[in-house]
């Protein structure tokens, strides 16, 4: 009986070790990975234009979230510390709740702005392809419905989404966002003099992890170019 119960308490021991090298080895590469999907999710939220589509980021943030849970219901039923248990489930619980609120975030925008991300092709490549799926689906829908009841009821040459007149000389009725809109940015090097308006009597000086309010358009270029992150 003794030698039964050493061994069993030598397989025990064996799960809790190998889980805890697994969670500790997953975390520690997953930890990497939700940083950088927290600052994308606060570009994004903070940004008045939805922002590129981080494919890779994105898959490995799902198939973290796969491995956790996997691991999860494997040692679930084992002598594992339910401590320990609980916390990984709540990093898992944080992780999604992240991934979700990022992706409504850029359905709200494209929701906001669909017709002119369609007609934008730059815009139109930021989004992944269930998101221009998605796009298109919701721009034949409003369409057909803004047909059915309004567009069809109004006299000829106003019956158009996208012009108040055929007499227009320009798509004066697509929602686009506002580019000079004011953000929160923090510089992530330093850049030096960034010039404000087109001509040159604003300029500012940015330095390393210095926070800044300052207009989106102006800086666009340096989020993209992963200089600055918005907050």
């Amino acid at each position: 009986m003794g030698e039964d119960g050493r061994g069993a308490g030598s397989s025990f021991g064996t799960q809790d070790t190998d889980f805890e090298w697994s969670q500790g080895h997953r975390a520690a590469q997953a930890s990497s990975d939700v940083e950088i999907f927290r600052r994308v999710w606060r570009n994004e939220k903070a940004a008045p234009e939805i922002l590129p589509y981080d494919h890779l980021l994105l898959q490995r943030i799902r198939e973290q979230i796969l491995l956790m849970e996997d691991t999860l219901s494997t040692f679930t039923g084992a002598a594992s510390d339910e401590l320990t248990l609980s916390m990984y489930r709540m990093d898992i619980d944080r992780t999604m709740f992240l991934l979700r609120a990022y992706l409504r975030i850029r359905l709200l925008k494209i929701e906001q702005f669909a017709m002119h991300i369609l007609r934008t092709e730059e815009l139109w490549e930021r989004l992944s392809q269930q998101e221009q799926d998605y796009a298109q689906r919701y721009i034949d829908i409003l369409q057909k419905h803004m047909e059915q009841t309004v567009l069809s009821k109004l006299p000829f040459g106003y019956q158009s989404m996208l012009r108040q007149a055929t007499s227009s000389e320009e798509d004066d009725m697509i929602p686009e966002p506002t580019l000079d809109t004011f953000v929160f940015c923090k510089s992530k090097e330093p850049i030096g003099s960034l010039q404000l308006d087109d001509r040159g009597e604003e300029v500012v000086d940015m330095l390393t992890d210095d926070l800044y309010i300052l207009r989106y358009r102006p800086v666009k270029r340096l989020l993209e170019t992963d200089r600055i992150e918005l907050v």
